[in-house]
């Protein structure tokens, strides 16, 4: 039996020093501290002897050789002990010393590696696990001292690939019966999270964070009765948090932040949890509301809760915990007015974050208590264009972080009053409000700030010089303003500026810098809608850490530098759209750019094919620039292209298929390409035919890099349309205004995940390809002002996200599809093709296709004597139809009434001849 000491610090209970704080004591005290954990030591080490013994001696002699064994030793048969300890320690008098660990956890723990893969990176980590060896001593492996049993597998950012959910591998687990800790952090696991795993009883700390995990989390969890820490954050799991983890009352921390769980704030489950210290789930779908009681938690000390969708009011009785220390609720939907309830002086808070909510009313007064804050969110609070009294704030004079960006408030915040009142301010957002400072700074010792936000604070003067002595600036964003003239020289001597922000302001120059005194730590400039004109400033090629330079919207002239080309070995994103930029572009190899946006110039030229070499290429738009060239074909040789845009240039020739494996969006329109396009042409465009994992992934589904998202112009559902930012996931092609012929490739069903399909103005014959039904994604299609004939495939009826369709001057006929879509189009959407008929065009079309909105066409000879025709059996109709009605009534008049005058003109001589018949 493993001894555990489950002593802990109380609450209330003094520290270690605080009980032997008399210096003439402390030499006895420790003397006596020694004595005691040896004696204990002793005692356990000849307890657990004895009882390994008589566990041994009771299975080869048939006496019983300990009485009374019950915390000390303190009656035993003295002959058979001795028998019982010469028969344990036969063997090791005669061999060396035996390994701790059991040969058959060590097989297990094989076994369980075995059953996955592990990148060669990380592989480090298992030249320790050599069978035959002592796994007590591999890595990742802890044993109980006393009887070699392993209680911790610790396996953490091993770069393990895998499942857990195979039968085999939980019996592996379950083949260490003592396993205490079980870390499988930050690895590539994936699938469900297996059930089985509730049968590790022992089990106190189980940590499964930062890997792949997916389905629900598995009720049988709240079986772990033992468990103190539990971390499922950083997965992708659904659902609920079950019910049974109410039952795991030892749980100090329970982390399931950034995953996909959902459903109502589970009050009932965590209010049962009082030993909680640390609640971790943000990041999630949770609704509802807090609990008003939730200060029954009264250990709590973090509570992260941001980025939900919680309601409700904050319940005040949270700021009643004294333990608590940590709060991040931004990013929910709470509402109401912000109430701290009898928040105590003496409250521990440290961090409050109530940011991004529905929050009304001014801030409350009691905020003034909490006098350890040294985190403040209050942003987008709703003052309700109230004034506001920022005085209540000065009390907390330990804030190193302030963030009241867009209070909705009419009172001018006054940027140096702030900076006098914090000497440890280090972040300050201010970002939507109305902000002044002084041009002169009169603040004598001001705060030495690393990030700044001043965006849209209605700066209209120079450059705010109070920002030359923040010499651990970071983060600077300005942006938004209406701040003119120059760009001070003096910016670019604040070595330790990282990222800068200065677009839609009204600059327009850049005052040249002294000579840098050392390089540039500056990695991202933003300079875009600005009225900047002549030569990019050549100093910028000085700045050798750029990642991402975004100069677009302005005035820029003359030629790219060539020394921009100083940036190859780190810039990431480059974006000069929108200027008028002139020449030819430079052969310029970038190794890491992702990005080139050149759009929008007067660059002339051919494509440099420099361009191969920039293998990190993701996105190249060169847009409305004068490049005569064909079409370039060779950069289908970049393996990570994704987005082409060569619009609105003077391309041409013909279009020979390419592999572009990786490309979602194509926009070769408004050029002179021709040709034909072969059958197979979009055989090799595979991430059209299915999106793979990389689409669903970086920068919240967006593509771009950090801090920077790329954006473009798209013709979709007839009108251009700009995507501000471009999801992974979208995928558009538009090959329109061009001289494209013959038929449409038969591949093109192949596109599965096509968003957008533009293919008009061209000169495309032959018949619509019945393949484009297989277009389950399509939303907007435009096959307008071609040559296309026959029918429109009935197989399109079924695209159920199609919203947009064109069809119109073509030479279409047949029946329209009859599914929904078709019939809510417009009916200038079948314009010019006479031959078309169906119900779903009568909907659309009132006066049908080929009424008044339309150019009337020649009929055959056939089609006239057709027409005849029927109108010859409609005035035949006109004239029998009521002939019959007038023969019926007169015969029943006759048969009922028999009218005398009728009877004596027409009967007797009627009568007559009859009977002479008859005879």
């Amino acid at each position: 039996m493993r001894v555990v000491d489950t002593r802990r610090y109380q609450k209330g209970e003094k520290s270690y020093e605080e009980n032997n704080n008399k210096p003439e004591k402390k030499l006895e005290k420790r003397t006596k501290t020694k004595r005691r954990k040896r004696n204990l030591w002793w005692g356990e080490t000849v307890y657990s002897l004895i009882r390994r013994a008589c566990k041994l001696c009771s299975s080869q002699f048939p006496f019983s050789c300990v009485k009374n064994m019950k915390g000390s030793v303190k009656s035993f048969s003295l002959i058979p002990i001795s028998f019982c300890f010469l028969f344990l320690f036969r063997d090791e008098f005669a061999v060396p010393a035996r390994h701790l660990c059991h040969p058959q956890q060590r097989e297990a723990i094989l076994e369980f590696k075995n059953e996955f893969q592990i990148q060669k990176p990380c592989s480090g980590w298992t030249v320790s696990w050599v069978n035959n060896s002592d796994c007590c001593s591999w890595d990742g492996i802890a044993c109980d001292a006393t009887f070699g049993d392993v209680i911790e597998l610790n396996l953490g950012g091993n770069c393990i690939h895998g499942e857990l959910n195979s039968k085999n591998t939980i019996l592996k687990l379950q083949s260490l019966p003592f396993l205490e800790t079980l870390n499988l952090a930050g690895n590539y696991f994936s699938g469900n999270i297996p059930s089985s795993l509730g049968n590790l009883s022992k089990l106190t700390t189980l940590d499964l964070s930062d890997n792949a995990f997916n389905g629900e989390i598995p009720s049988s969890l709240g079986k772990l009765y033992n468990l103190t820490i539990l971390n499922l954050s950083h997965n992708k799991l659904i659902g609920k948090i079950p019910s049974s983890f109410g039952r795991l009352k030892h749980l100090t921390g329970l982390y399931a932040a950034d995953n996909e769980l959902s459903g109502n704030f589970p009050v009932t489950t965590l209010l049962n949890l009082t030993k909680l210290l640390s609640l971790s789930l943000y990041d999630n779908q949770f609704t509802g509301m807090l609990p008003p009681n939730i200060s029954s938690l009264s250990n709590l000390v973090a509570f992260y809760i941001r980025g939900n969708a919680l309601t409700g009011t904050l319940p005040s009785s949270l700021f009643s915990i004294p333990s608590l220390l940590y709060v991040t609720l931004e990013g929910n939907q709470l509402n109401g007015t912000l109430d701290f309830g009898n928040v105590s002086s003496s409250s521990k808070l440290m961090q409050l974050r109530l940011g991004n909510n529905n929050f009304l009313g001014s801030i409350p007064r009691a905020i003034s208590k909490l006098v350890n804050l040294a985190t403040l969110d209050l942003s987008h609070l709703n003052t309700q264009g109230l004034a506001l009294d920022l005085s209540i704030l000065w009390n907390l004079k330990s804030l190193e972080e302030l963030d009241i960006s867009d209070l909705n408030t009419t009172t001018a915040i006054d940027l140096n009053a702030i900076l006098s009142r914090y000497k440890w301010l280090d972040k300050l957002n201010l970002t939507g409000n109305h902000v002044t400072y002084e041009k002169r700074s009169s603040v004598s010792d001001p705060p030495l700030l690393s990030e700044l936000y001043l965006s849209g604070c209605r700066f209209t003067t120079g450059f705010p010089e109070l920002l030359r002595t923040q010499h651990n600036m970071r983060t600077l964003d300005i942006s938004n303003n209406k701040i003119k003239g120059q760009v001070p020289g003096w910016l670019w001597e604040l070595s330790t500026l990282e990222y800068l922000n200065i677009s839609n302001n009204t600059f327009t120059s850049f005052e040249n810098p002294k000579k840098l005194r050392q390089p540039s730590s500056l990695e991202y400039l933003f300079g875009a809608n600005n009225n900047f004109t002549g030569r990019i400033p050549s100093f910028i090629c000085e700045l050798r850490s750029l990642t991402v330079l975004d100069l677009s919207s302005n005035k820029f002239n003359g030629s790219l530098p060539r020394c921009i080309g100083k940036f190859s070995s780190v810039l990431e994103a480059l974006n000069l759209r929108q200027n008028r930029l002139s020449g030819r572009l430079p052969k310029i190899i970038f190794r890491s750019l992702t990005s080139f946006d050149i759009g929008h110039n007067k660059l002339v030229g051919k494509l440099p094919r420099s361009l191969i070499a920039n293998s990190s290429l993701e996105v190249l738009n060169v847009e409305s620039n004068r490049f005569n060239d064909t079409f370039p074909s060779w950069l289908s040789s970049l393996p990570e292209l994704q987005v082409l845009v060569l619009r609105s240039n003077a391309f041409h020739g013909p279009v020979h298929q390419t592999r572009f494996s990786k490309l979602r969006i194509i926009d070769i329109s408004h050029n002179r390409f021709s040709g034909m396009l072969p059958s197979n042409f979009f055989l090799n465009w595979t991430a059209m035919h299915s999106i793979g994992k990389d689409g669903d992934q970086s920068n919240g589904n967006y593509m771009g890099t950090y801090y920077y998202f790329d954006s473009m112009v798209l013709m979709n559902k007839g009108v251009e349309m700009e995507l501000v930012r471009i999801l992974t996931i979208y995928t558009a092609l538009d090959f329109s205004e061009n001289e494209f012929e013959g038929v449409i490739p038969s591949s093109i069903g192949l596109l599965k995940e096509l968003h957008v399909l533009n293919l008009s103005g061209n000169a495309f014959t032959g018949r619509i390809p019945s393949s484009m039904g297989n277009l389950s994604s399509l939303e907007s299609l435009d096959l307008s002002r071609n040559k296309l004939t026959g029918a429109i495939p009935q197989e399109l009826g079924n695209l159920s996200y199609l919203a947009y369709m064109n069809f119109s001057h073509n030479q279409l006929v047949g029946l329209v599809p009859g599914g929904t879509q078709f019939r809510t189009q417009p009916c200038s959407s079948f314009k010019d093709n006479p031959g078309l008929f169906g119900p779903s065009l009568e909907e659309v079309c009132v006066d049908h296709i080929h009424g008044k909105t339309s150019q009337p066409s020649e009929m055959s000879k056939e089609e006239e004597d057709g027409q005849e025709e029927v109108i010859s059996w409609i005035a035949a109709a006109i004239g029998f139809i009521p002939g019959i009605v007038f023969g019926f009534t007169m015969g029943y008049i006759m048969v009922s009434y028999k009218p005398e005058w009728f009877i004596n003109l027409f009967g007797r001589t009627k009568r007559r001849r009859i009977s002479t018949t008859r005879r």
